[in-house]
């Protein structure tokens, strides 16, 4: 068979299927299969309304180090006004989680800058901004965010502790507890054939011991 007798061939049984199916179903039914778009046929459904964007919340993830909030701030601004701003920070030093939220008092400017930013260069890092529909934003994300956060002095904590006034019987569980350390070290000192004892503990109460070494003559 040719190449014309093959095309030939072809066509009719295209015609046949299209045949087929303009009888088995009725002109006036609906097709079963979905318009699309940009064309005439994609145009809305009666009653469908067109979704409003409302969301004006933004998640910024990959913050780098030295982004802050005075220079977050200062980039984001050049797009629209600025209703909050945070960048999540730790609770014990204060320093960033590279992430925070930004939001904008309009909904369309919420959107550009999603869709324009994502993915820019800064600092070797790519920012991740993404929208946040309002119900799903937390009612205590801006929560505190005017105030200057102070991380907790642990330094200081422990300054202190250590430093406290103590009483005899707390003095004295103190000592004891550093005379038992002190006596475990001499044991593995002495288990690496080392003679060695500190000056700082002999003599410093009753209880303090003296290690025997092995080769020590007895008396």
């Amino acid at each position: 068979m040719g190449a014309k007798a093959k095309k030939s061939l072809k066509k009719k049984m295209i015609k046949k299927v299209v045949a087929k199916r303009a009888v088995s179903r009725p002109m006036d039914e609906p097709s079963n299969f979905l318009p699309l778009e940009g064309g005439s046929a994609g145009r809305q459904l009666q009653g469908e309304k067109p979704v409003k964007n409302v969301a004006t919340v933004l998640y910024i993830g990959r913050i780098p180090h030295g982004f802050y909030e005075d220079q977050m701030e200062g980039f984001f601004k050049q797009f629209g006004e600025i209703k909050h701003l945070r960048i999540v920070r730790n609770k014990k030093t204060g320093k960033s989680k590279h992430y925070g939220f930004i939001e904008f008092e309009d909904p369309e400017v919420a959107k550009v800058v999603a869709d324009e930013i994502h993915g820019y260069l800064l600092f070797e890092h790519r920012l991740q901004l993404h929208l946040i529909p309002p119900e799903r934003v937390p009612p205590k994300l801006w929560k505190g965010i005017g105030r200057w956060y102070k991380p907790f002095d642990w330094k200081e904590f422990a300054r202190k502790k250590h430093n406290k006034d103590r009483t005899v019987e707390e003095h004295e569980k103190m000592v004891e507890g550093i005379l038992k350390r002190n006596e475990e070290r001499q044991k593995r000192i002495a288990a690496a054939g080392i003679e060695y004892e500190c000056p700082d503990f002999v003599g410093m109460v009753p209880k303090a011991k003296k290690i025997k070494f092995d080769d020590e003559d007895e008396d």
